[in-house]
This record gives structure tokens, sequence and C-alpha cells, in this order.
């Protein structure tokens, strides 16, 4: 059943059918729209478009409607209809006849899935948020079970300085506390009801919006009409965060597959999230990590779609907009699923502390140590940088690291240095004296655990 048949004298092509027919990706919106229609009936009853009897009507049918939308059990797959709206008024027709034709009063498609797309999106917002809240937790009980390992940090992808593996967790949970930040704002601005602006001009009934607003839960009506059936700032803002946070994820696998490496040895995977190779019975592949990586391709693509879909649209609406859902809905299925791995990584992973241990001590990551150790002789910290660097060349020219170097050795090359440079240059002294806010040491690190772990709960 087409809304809009009047004018036309013959159907559509089959072909023009399957470009143009949404039902097969709008159907998700099924509880949305059985929602909406209710809260649209009820405004008509009160502005008097229906009778006290008629709106009952009408909403027992749509609430039975709702609860198969919420079972799984409504038939979408044989129905002929071309998008959800046209589903359901066609199932109130069927059922009430003229009754269920006098619901589409003074409403337009436009507002409608406007609406509906924006109720779906708040949905699946606080749902995203309690995956990434997953991530956190995963992220903060990996910290606390290994609370003493140091590992190397890496600038480059060169062994840089050592920092404690729980600072290394903190770090991405920096990163998903602001993804969740993103979608709090993104959801106080796409909590506005379009419904009641028509196909672009808002409508000639006296229905009451700010009520309308209300008992769908948003904070406000839109306030403009043509911009209310026309704005999909709230679906890429959608699709801005999750390619954010999908990139989060992206350097989070990235990580974890090189700690995961022979090379690198830091860590193990669990079984349930590696899988083997068809050829070599040795291998454990982190395919999880990897997919997760992979699939930011596809999320960064709706964004790209989307943005470049809107950019050249008139006001108001216009059909190109259709396309801002299968992007949508395949981006939000995608970061769900991949936050919920990132879970299971995390919470399979087993570290190898000792031979984090001994990467950390490698690769002179105690030069800096050293020419901070100068600066307390009174050596400007460029010239003891310039003196780091040239023991660096002598222990890799003896073939050991600077901590081996005999004092004699050192001395040749500043006379500042005495024996108390030693413990200077053991593993823990250099993490340890970053004792600063931000930094790795483990008093500031074990403090910034236990805040995040204090403040995890608040979260939700």
């Amino acid at each position: 059943m087409a809304l809009w048949g009047g004018r036309f004298t013959s159907g559509s092509s089959s072909m023009f059918k399957q470009v143009n027919d949404s039902l097969p990706f709008d159907q998700v919106m099924a509880s949305q729209d059985i929602h909406g229609s209710i809260i649209w009936s009820r405004a008509l009853n009160k502005a008097g478009v229906l009778t006290d009897d008629e709106q009952a009507q009408l909403e027992a049918v749509l609430s039975s409607l709702k609860q198969q939308a919420e079972e799984g059990t409504l038939d979408f797959a044989s129905s002929a209809e071309e998008d959800i709206h046209s589903f359901v008024e066609a199932a109130l027709i069927e059922q009430l006849g003229d009754i269920g034709r006098k619901l589409h009063t003074g409403r337009s498609r436009n507002d409608q899935v406007a609406t509906d797309f924006r109720l779906w999106v708040r949905e699946h917002i606080e749902s995203l948020r309690e995956d990434i809240i997953g991530v956190i937790r995963s992220l903060l009980s990996a910290a606390s079970r290994h609370q003493e390992a140091i590992i190397p940090g890496y600038t480059h992808l060169q062994r840089a300085q050592p920092i404690h593996f729980a600072h290394w967790c903190l770090a991405y949970v920096e990163m998903f506390k602001r993804d969740l930040s993103r979608l709090d704002d993104a959801k106080k601005r796409l909590n506005q009801c379009p419904l009641g602006s028509g196909a672009l001009a808002g409508t000639t009934y006296p229905v009451d919006r700010d009520a309308i607003a209300e008992a769908l839960g948003f904070t406000s009506p839109c306030l403009n009409s043509l911009d209310a059936v026309s704005d999909r700032d709230f679906v890429l803002e959608l699709l801005f965060t999750a390619s954010t946070s999908m990139m989060h994820l992206s350097r989070l696998a990235e990580d974890m597959i090189f700690y995961n490496s022979g090379e690198a040895g830091f860590l193990q995977l669990g079984d349930s999230v590696t899988s083997g190779s068809s050829l070599m019975p040795q291998k454990k592949n982190p395919d999880a990590l990897e997919l997760m990586r992979g699939k930011c391709g596809r999320v960064f693509g709706s964004l790209q779609g989307l943005l470049v879909t809107m950019k050249g649209l008139p006001l108001a609406y216009n059909k190109d907009m259709q396309e801002d859902k299968e992007g949508a809905i395949d981006t939000v299925n995608q970061w769900h699923i991949c936050l919920c791995i990132a879970s299971e990584v995390l919470d399979s992973l087993q570290l190898n502390e000792a031979r984090c241990r001994e990467a950390a001590t490698q690769g002179y990551a105690n030069a800096t140590e050293l020419a901070d150790y100068l600066v307390g002789k009174g050596i400007p910290f460029r010239t003891g940088h310039d003196i780091s660097g040239q023991v660096v060349v002598h222990a890799l020219e003896k073939g050991c690291a600077i901590e081996d170097l005999p004092l004699e050795d050192l001395q040749s090359i500043c006379d500042k240095i005495e024996d108390d440079v030693y413990p200077v240059l053991q593993l823990e002294f250099g993490v340890n004296q970053r004792n600063i806010l931000g930094g790795t040491s483990k008093e500031t690190v074990t403090k910034a655990l236990y805040q995040e772990l204090e403040a995890l709960d608040k979260l939700s």
C-alpha cells in the first residue's frame, strides 16, 4: 500500500521498487515508529481530530503491533510495503478500516522518519554507552591485575622510556571516556522532537508539540519545521563518535597485536579470541584484534558517505536522505561487536611480566635518566643530553647496557659522573621519578587507577 498512490495511474517498476523501498532495513525502527504513532494518535485526539473511541481503537492495535515488534514476530519478509511507515499503516487499515486511515492526519513521513530515527539513535546511544563502559572496566581490571608490571613505552615504534603497564591501560581509559562524553553531547543535541513539523511547513491541526515532545522523552520540540525534517546532524555526530571510538579500538588492537607477537612476547591472548592456521599447526592468530582493526574502514566509510550525501542537498527533505540509515545501522552493529570483543580480549590476556621487564631494560631507555642525573650535577640539560648520547654510542660499541659500563668508562666521557649514577640507571628509579600528575610512577599510577575504579559506577 503506497501512501502516495492517488496521484498515480500505474504502479512502480520492479527495478524502482528495489532502489526505492526501505523496509528491508528501516524495519529495525518498527518499535520507534509505532511508539511515535501512539503519541500522535493521542495528540490528534486532544486536537479534536480523533474521537476518544477512535483513539482507543488505534492505540490498542498499535500496542499489539509494538509488542509483536519487540518480540520479533512481525512478518516483514512477505510484505510488499515500501517502508516501515507504510507497513504499520497497512496493518492498522487492515484491522480498523477507515479509522486506520485517519492516523496520518497532519503528519508526513518526513517528520515521522526524522522522529523515528532520533528515537532509534537515542536508544542505541544508551546501549553503546554500556559497551564503552564495559571496555573501560576491562582495562581497569587488566591494570589492577598487573599493577607492578613495567613495559617499554614507545615512540616511532622504538623503545623510548619504561612505563607501568597500568599506565598504558589508563591511557586507553582516557580515550574511551572521551568517547562517552561525545555520545552524551550528541544525545543532548539530538533530543529535540520533529513530530508536528509535517512535510516541511508544519501542520494546520492544533497539536500540542510540547506535549508530544515530552511524551516521547525529548527535551523540546524542534523549533523550525524546515530544519526538523531535513536535519541529519544527529546521525553524523553518531557516525563521527563511532569513527573516533573505532579508531581508538584500532589503536588498542594494534598495540596488543604487537605485544602478542613473537618478537615482543609481552602477552598471550585467550583461545576464545584467537584462531589457528589451516596449514601451520603452531599458529595462534590474533584474528579478533585484526578484525576489530579492519572494521574501521567500513565505519569511516559510512561517515564519509553521509557527509557527501548531505553536502549538496537543498532544503527541505530529499529522497537522498534515505541513504542515512543503512550505514548508521551497520555502524552501530559493528561498533557494538567490536566493543564487546575488546572487552573479551582484555579479560583474556595474560601478561608475561618477566619478558616485559626484560624488554623495558633494553634499548638504552635510561639514557634520559643519565641526562637528568647530569642536570643534578649542574650541567645544562642540552649539554647533558649530548653527553648521554655519547655514552650510548660507547655502550653500543662495547655491546652492553649503560649501567654495565665501568665507572672509568663513564668518567672518560664526563668527569662529573660518580658512583651514585648506578642507582639512577636502574629500571624502577627512572619510572618512579616521574611522580607528577599524569606521570608513570607507581604512586601516581596507583592513585589514578583507584580514582578511575571509584568513578566507574558514576559513568552508568
